[in-house]
């Protein structure tokens, strides 16, 4: 066998053709040439030969194609491991001709397609692995024929579908793993029958329901995992059963309710996850009897009250995650005297903790890992962190801190990230924080610091990410910026900035760079990193031409400019960045219009060109924007963005739903803003083929023409507003069918008619939204149409029977009003003595 060289060795590849004298003992029982580096396709004429072999161990190589055929004629063989190689295609009945096989190993490769039904013919398996693969299709049935079986994994593949209940036949099993797979519905009951199972891994699957209370039968489990599915309903008191347990890990699923106490049984517990649920109530107490745990996190639930006591007892305990609930009361100092702790996590959100300020604090442990965000700390920064000499990361954001940075803190050489946003920190940052060049992290951002960022800041060379975001920084950039070659993030926004000639920045492949709302000034910067990915310049005093120097910048994702003065075109610059995703230009003189090639920005999923000089009409070819005009509930709206980078992306401001904000999860949001430009013309009914918006801003323009009906494809638009224009005809029925509306706005306009029922239509009762189109009407404004009032027809009629009324009452009346009349004019001149007949 050969071994491995050492890492600084090349290795040197191995032809099968080396093994030719071995084909040639007919003989041979047993083979293995495992963790070499034969390369190459398997020599089936070789392997053929030996047909007496019971045992072949092949794994660890870089053997390619597919098992061949010849293989399967040795029908002796025991025992069978070709895992860890690049073998692919599909498994093959052939694999049913292995009847004395005990042991078959094929994971880590490349196999593809269904699981084939004549594995489940091999009665003799005692040892299943086909891991690692990417196999597919359901679980047969067919499993539970493997009654032999002592271990099965069949972890990361593609199956779905239902864990058959057969699996429960398989009463020898003693370790099952099928994590990483799209399993759904519940965990079968009949798992219960697996009384001799020590491991089981259920973990990263779709399956839901509540966990079996059966599952307390599994008393010689040592390992139990089942994270990242989508379980539901309370954690069963019965799992106080599995006394054996030394790992347990529930987190990541949607369990409800409180820890049962019987927790507290599992002694032998050294690691518990429950984190990422919904848990809720106290934790309990009994929770400080796992006395051998080195691992607790039961972050990110609803837990209340304080922490308990009791956990003091956790002698072993080197992990600790509390944060993320909403726990309360003091923060006990009586955790820092468990001297094998390590890692502390609490606070965070949602924190009700309150730290005591005078209390003194003697810790007998020595932490790597302080994380307290939003845990009531007022004051300084405590000084018994001082004492902490292994500390290599601290987190103390979003507390009430006040002071200076202190000299102690920028004095630990050994610390990495130190992590002080969201506080009333003041002063300036001592020149010796970057003497260290372990320092990865900084930020100090949403504080009080002022003064000038050192030059020194050029020595810490070994600097990822760096945000010192909305303080009061002022003066030039240093230049010795320009050493930390390593950045992957600088964020100096929202400061007093200054300067027209930026350092020249060196940084990683990929870069996020936030100078926003200072006050830099001269022509438009364009010396970035190549891999520069987010740029945010607007809120400065740029101006000038976006040279073509930007199109180098080929992973370029993100550009706002806002407020800043660019000359030239529009229809010039747009099409230069095909791989755009959000392109904010707002309030930046732009001239031109838009062009008709703008489809060949295949990524743009938010466009804002509000306030400029645009003209020209909208052209037709907007929609077909791929990303705009995918249908809303695609998962491919998803970015690329990774988490990292959407936590960046929230400094971006948008115009939403009538006010500027920042957005969480942009990663959902599909914005189209051409506002307050000069773009006249028609609106394109191509436009409702743009399924993905969330908001089409037209308003403040000069367009024409009628609303498209086509509008009504919009399926995922909530805000969309096309006021101030000239547009007229009738709102369209259409709109009716935009299931997440939630913001239109057709004011100042010359619309007429009904305003359209049904749906979302129905909450759209803001009036303003709706002023200046004196032709409107409708339950929305409160203006009755007259298609309300009675039909014409019937109003014909009333006034046939109102004429006929009118004239019989004249006939009536007539006469009576005449005589009356007369005598009243007799009273009144004595007409009586004239007429003595009366």
């Amino acid at each position: 066998m050969v071994a491995f060289p050492p890492p600084h060795v090349d290795p040197v590849w191995i032809s099968s053709e080396i093994l030719s004298p071995i084909f040639r003992i007919r003989s041979l029982e047993s083979l293995d040439i495992s963790l070499n580096y034969f390369e190459g396709e398997i020599p089936g004429d070789g392997f053929g030969n030996l047909t007496k072999l019971l045992h072949l161990e092949m794994r660890g190589n870089y053997f390619n194609g597919s098992i061949p055929s010849q293989l399967f004629q040795l029908t002796n063989l025991r025992y069978l491991d070709m895992s860890s190689n690049h073998l692919e295609g599909k498994l093959g009945p052939e694999l049913g001709s292995f009847r004395k096989l005990t042991t078959l190993r094929l994971s880590n490769n490349r196999f593809q397609g269904p699981i084939p039904a004549q594995l489940f013919e091999l009665e003799s398996l005692q040892h299943l692995n086909l891991g690692g693969n990417d196999l597919g299709g359901h679980l047969s049935p067919e499993i539970g024929k493997l009654r032999n079986l002592e271990s099965l994994s069949i972890s990361d593949n593609f199956l779905w579908g239902n864990i058959p209940e057969e699996i429960g036949n398989l009463t020898k099993l003693r370790f099952f793993s099928s994590y990483n797979n799209s399993f759904s519905s519940g965990i079968p009951s009949s798992i219960a029958n697996l009384t001799k199972l020590e491991w089981l891994d259920l973990s990263q699957n779709s399956l839901s329901f509540e966990i079996p209370t059966s599952i307390g039968r599994l008393t010689n489990l040592f390992s139990l995992a089942l994270w990242s599915n989508q379980l539901t309903g309370p954690i069963p008191s019965s799992i106080g059963r599995l006394t054996n347990l030394t790992s347990l890990d529930l987190s990541s699923n949607q369990l409800t309710g409180p820890i049962p106490s019987s927790i507290g049984r599992l002694t032998n517990l050294t690691s518990l996850d429950l984190w990422s649920n919904q848990l809720t109530g106290p934790i309990p107490s009994s929770i400080g009897r796992l006395t051998n745990l080195t691992s607790l996190d039961l972050s990110s639930n609803q837990f209340t009250v304080p922490i308990p006591s009791s956990m003091q007892n956790l002698s072993k305990l080197e992990y600790l995650q509390l944060d993320d609930n909403m726990l309360a009361g003091e923060i006990p100092t009586s955790l820092f005297k468990i001297r094998t702790l390590k890692q502390l996590y609490i606070g965070g959100k949602g924190s009700n903790l309150i730290w005591n300020n005078t209390t003194k604090v003697d810790p007998r442990c020595s932490l790597e890992e302080i994380r307290m965000p939003s845990c009531g700390i007022s004051g300084q920064i405590p000084e018994w962190i001082s004492s902490q000499k292994e500390l290599y990361y601290l987190d103390l954001s979003g507390n009430k801190l006040e002071g200076r940075f202190p000299h102690w803190l920028a004095e630990m050489n050994n610390i990495s990230s130190i992590i002080l946003s969201d506080n009333n920190l003041s002063g300036q940052i001592p020149h010796r924080l970057f003497i260290s060049n372990r320092l990865n992290v900084l930020d100090l951002s949403r504080n009080n610091f002022s003064g000038e960022l050192p030059e020194s800041i050029g020595n810490a060379t070994s600097m990822y990410y760096l945000a010192v975001s909305e303080n009061h920084f002022s003066g030039l950039i240093p230049k010795s910026i320009s050493n930390l070659t390593g950045l992957s993030v600088l964020d100096l926004s929202r400061n007093r900035f200054f300067g027209d000639n930026l350092p020249v920045l060196k940084a990683r492949e990929k870069f996020f760079l936030d100078l926003s709302e200072n006050d830099f000034s001269g022509k438009i910067p364009m010396n970035f990193p190549k891999g520069t990915e987010i740029l945010y310049l607007g809120g400065n005093k740029f101006s000038g031409s976006l040279s073509s120097d930007l199109t180098k910048l080929v992973n370029l994702r993100v550009l706002d400019l806002h407020n800043s003065i660019i000359t030239g075109n529009l229809h010039d610059i747009l099409p230069q960045f095909p791989t755009l995703e959000i392109l904010i230009l707002r309030n930046t003189s732009l001239n031109g219009y838009i062009p008709t090639n703008i489809s060949m920005c295949t990524s743009l999923r938010i466009l804002d060109l509000s306030r400029n000089n645009l003209t020209g009409s909208i052209p037709r070819q907007m929609a077909n924007l791929p990303i705009m005009n995918m249908s809303a509930s695609t998962n491919l709206i998803y970015s690329s963005t990774g988490d990292f980078d959407e936590d960046r992306l929230q400094d971006l401001i948008v115009n939403w739903k009538k006010s500027s904000q920042h957005l969480r999860n942009l990663h959902f949001y599909v914005l189209l803003d051409l506002s307050g430009n000069n773009i006249s013309g028609e609106i394109p009914a191509s436009l409702g083929n743009l399924k993905a918006l969330k908001q089409l801003n037209i308003s403040h323009n000069k367009i024409s023409g009628n609303i498209p009906q086509s509008f009504g494809n919009l399926e995922g638009i909530e805000s969309l507003d096309v006021s101030h224009n000239e547009l007229s005809g009738s709102i369209p029925q259409s709109l009716d069918q935009l299931g997440q509306l939630s913001v239109l706005d057709v004011s100042y306009n010359m619309l007429t008619g009904k305003i359209p029922r049904g749906g979302q239509m129905d909450t759209m009762n803001e009036l303003k939204y709706f002023q200046n189109n004196s032709g409107l009407c409708g339950m929305q404004i409160k203006i009755e149409c007259l298609k309300d009032f009675p039909s014409s027809e019937g109003s014909v009629k009333e006034e046939e029977d109102l004429s006929r009324m009118f004239w019989e009452g004249t006939w009536i009346g007539f006469p009576i009003g005449f005589f009356s009349t007369i005598l009243i004019m007799s009273y009144l001149l004595n007409f009586i003595r004239l007429f003595k007949i009366w």
